[in-house]
């Protein structure tokens, strides 16, 4: 195992393995073409949608919000096993390798702008095609979509917004701390459960509900999703990037330091 620096201790090798996996596909995301990234982020918005559709089936049937999270999962797994992502899934190991200086900030802007705009694309395809296929759903996701355009903007909300971000972020790296798919299906399982099940805000994840409330014909406008999505998408940020990218980035300094030198 390689010592860290000032007698601090040596770095687990599972950590400078797993440290390794995450800039390396940090720097293969950052360097992609705009065609790749939209197409990704594409389909990550139509992906995700499957657990919307399992969440809404769910808390139609039960309402359940707890139960209906568990379904929500079906979401992170095809996301996973497909290869797709969310614009949240980019926090972690886009920024470690830009540390690591491999990769600029322009291209980490274009990497999320692009994800964010295909992701919303295609989440608010997909949620289009299941409004017109169960137009029983209407109510229940016109009542999902209220609780979170309806709080005013506050501590609660922020806290809420933190909150998802940093567990989206989590959840991926948990993801990239083991190479067992049946433990990236169960890191998978616990986010969509903590994110759809309490529920946490997430900027994406949520729009779609919200966007399938508005095709409905429930009485949301986009003006009320924009105020809600503008303040859930920075609060999502400072979630993934504070309290889970930079704690990891410090913990791992050492190796950054070695990766920037070589």
């Amino acid at each position: 195992m390689q010592q860290q620096e000032g007698g601090e201790g040596p770095v687990e090798e599972d950590l400078e393995t797993s440290f390794d996996s995450i800039i390396s596909e940090g720097a293969e995301r950052l360097h992609r073409s705009l065609r790749s990234v939209a197409i990704t982020g594409f389909f990550g918005g139509l992906e995700v949608g499957l657990g919307v559709i399992a969440y809404l089936a769910v808390m139609h049937e039960t309402g359940s919000h707890l139960l209906a999270g568990l379904a929500f999962a079906i979401g992170f797994i095809a996301l996973l096993l497909a290869h797709s992502e969310l614009f949240t899934e980019n926090f972690l190991m886009p920024i470690a390798a830009l540390v690591a200086k491999e990769g600029t900030p322009w291209q980490l802007v274009r990497l999320w702008g692009a994800t964010l705009v295909a992701n919303l694309i295609g989440g608010w395809l997909i949620m289009a095609l299941v409004m017109l296929a169960f137009p029983m759903w209407h109510g229940t996701v016109a009542e999902a979509a209220h609780q979170f355009v309806d709080p005013a903007f506050s501590w609660s909300t922020i806290a809420l917004a933190t909150l998802g971000g940093s567990t989206i972020t989590l959840m991926t790296r948990m993801q990239h701390g083991t190479d067992s798919d049946v433990a990236k299906i169960i890191a998978a399982m616990i986010g969509g459960f903590l994110l759809a099940g309490l529920p946490l805000f997430h900027s994406i994840l949520d729009s779609l509900v919200i966007f399938g409330a508005i095709q409905s014909g429930a009485d949301i406008s986009y003006l009320n999703w924009l105020g809600w999505f503008g303040y859930t998408l920075l609060f999502n940020i400072l979630g993934g990037l504070v309290l889970v990218t930079a704690l990891r980035l410090v913990r791992t300094k050492e190796l950054v330091r070695e990766r920037r030198r070589t």
